[in-house]
């Protein structure tokens, strides 16, 4: 089992905010994640200048695409992406346009989504997924539960790099020990504290921890 990667989740209001916080922390993750409000608020600009500041790093534009899936990643692409995020409810000729123009394509798990999706969505090329407590769900008083571990574990059984996020702190991660995360996105949790590099830091220690 590889240990899990750890991804910061930029969702910034602004430009301007988002390189304040990536300065602090960019050089302990894995990933950098020009989240989806910061791509809404500042469009592929975001991208690019995350881009040029870190030019060995994995960048992810978080676009949520559920339409127009080439054009969309063609353009995260020429601004210097990595991979981009899809929502599950794009059709498959969406998510296979996107694909074509990205290096790797994430498919974003909300709502109703079901198994039988996903096993279209493998055949379809797809390998990676982000399961989710949504923002939304989190502030509603919703908690990671057994229920949310097991889809994990399912979708990992059907051959998904499956990464985790929503409302994640250090505390949150021995919750998926034996479970072959991809990765873990921390947003807020390493953004907000008062020493984001260290954060990041104690992060990558719990991962340690749980995973060899």
């Amino acid at each position: 089992m590889a240990k899990p990667l750890l991804q910061i989740a930029l969702d910034n209001n602004t430009l301007s905010d988002a390189i304040r916080s990536i300065s602090q922390v960019g050089h302990e993750v894995d990933i950098i994640e020009a989240g989806t409000i910061l791509c809404l608020a500042e469009g592929m600009e975001a991208v690019r200048c995350l881009r040029a500041l870190y030019p060995n790093k994995i960048i992810l534009a978080d676009t949520k695409c559920a339409d127009a899936g080439g054009t969309v990643a063609k353009n995260c692409a020429d601004a210097g992406a990595d991979w981009m995020t899809v929502i599950c409810s794009a059709t498959i000729p969406t998510m296979k346009a996107a694909l074509k123009e990205v290096k790797d394509l994430q498919v974003e798990l909300y709502g109703d989504w079901t198994f039988e999706h996903a096993k279209q969505w493998k055949e379809a090329g797809l390998s990676q997924a982000v399961y989710h407590q949504s923002r939304d769900a989190l502030l509603a008083g919703e908690t990671w539960g057994e229920k949310d571990l097991n889809k994990i574990r399912k979708l990992v059984e059907m051959g998904f790099k499956v990464s985790v996020t929503g409302g994640l702190e250090k505390e949150t991660l021995k919750l998926f020990k034996g479970i072959d995360v991809y990765t873990f996105i921390a947003g807020r949790g390493i953004r907000e504290a008062s020493d984001p590099a260290q954060a990041a830091r104690e992060f990558k220690e719990e991962i340690d921890k749980y995973w060899d």
